[in-house]
């Protein structure tokens, strides 16, 4: 496979029709069961339900507008909808906005209009999800931003909130990032523990795992995950797709892209910041991937205004 071919298969980015509706649904139901049922608790109470919406008179229907307090890269708008649902069905979403748009402080995101009660208890379930995709997409954005017009593509990784993996990979892709495997079954990455469990840290044994492991998934890439230039020259003849050069220094990538060439392709990884990657834009990487686009994201600031 020439490295272009190897490139473009692992170039993958989640789009909002790429999310199973089942999975989204039980999100916001898990959500709603937590904030009316007290779900997770070894002894639940008693008396369930919005104990303070459930005061007021007011009946029929009202109006409240999702509003951003912040400039950001606003991500989950078409959860909207799926949300609401769960809280009833005449809960109805006009969105102003769509999900990858900067949108400036105070500008409305979109437009809500239903049952009083019903929207009222969704309110902080519903601004939980933007808020934190949001906060996702708006990191992912910033790296990119740093990357610039680099040929290097910016990958996220596993290290994903458990339960909302492809809701966050889908921020990232929405944000200007693309996709690393997104589980354990569509792609073999043998890590550092792979290669000490196996004895395979070095010379001949880690490139016999290597072919293992493509003829045993002779369908997907292979990538291997290496500390050190001294692993290189082992690893090469087994010809892996990928190699993880894995917090290495500048000045060691540097070395590494050089003589690895074009006999695969080169992602760095660990240590990725916004301070470090803008020197590493050039030096021909194929792959830089950072768990920071999920765990350095902040919550962004959403309200929902009442209207009428």
């Amino acid at each position: 496979m020439r490295k272009e071919e190897w490139i473009n298969q692992c170039l993958y980015r989640l789009s909002f029709k790429d999310l199973s509706l089942d999975y989204l649904k039980h999100l916001a139901e898990l959500a709603k069961a937590e904030d009316l049922e007290g779900a997770g608790l070894a002894n639940p109470p008693t008396v369930y339900g919005d104990l303070s919406s459930n005061l007021l008179q007011a009946k029929g229907t009202g109006r409240a507008s999702l509003v951003s307090r912040e400039s950001l890269v606003v991500c989950g708008l078409p959860v909207v909808p799926v949300i609401l649902e769960t809280y009833h069905p005449k809960l109805n979403f006009e969105p102003a906005s769509q999900d990858g748009m900067v949108v400036q402080p105070n500008e409305s995101l979109g437009t809500i209009h239903g049952p009083v009660k019903e929207l009222l208890t969704a309110e902080r379930v519903l601004l939980n999800f933007l808020q934190s995709i949001s906060g996702v997409t708006s990191e992912t954005r910033r790296y990119a931003e740093a990357l610039g017009d680099s040929p290097t593509k910016l990958l996220d990784t596993r290290k994903t909130t458990p339960g909302y993996r492809m809701l966050q990979k889908y921020a990232v892709a929405t944000g200007g990032g693309w996709n690393h495997r997104l589980g354990l079954f569509d792609r073999v990455i043998l890590k550092d523990n792979h290669l000490a469990a196996n004895q395979s840290t070095s010379g001949d044994r880690l490139a016999s795992l290597v072919d293992k492991a493509k003829e045993k998934n002779p369908d997907f890439l292979v990538e291997v995950e290496i500390d050190s230039l001294s692993q290189i020259a082992g690893i090469l003849p087994s010809e892996p797709d990928i190699i993880m050069l894995d917090n290495f220094s500048t000045e060691d990538l540097t070395r590494a892209v050089d003589f690895i060439g074009d006999r695969c392709c080169t992602e760095a990884s660990g240590g990725i910041t916004l301070e470090n990657i803008q020197a590493l834009r050039q030096i021909g990487l194929d792959f830089i991937s950072t768990s920071a686009l999920v765990h350095h994201a902040s919550w962004k600031d959403i309200g929902l205004d009442w209207i009428s």
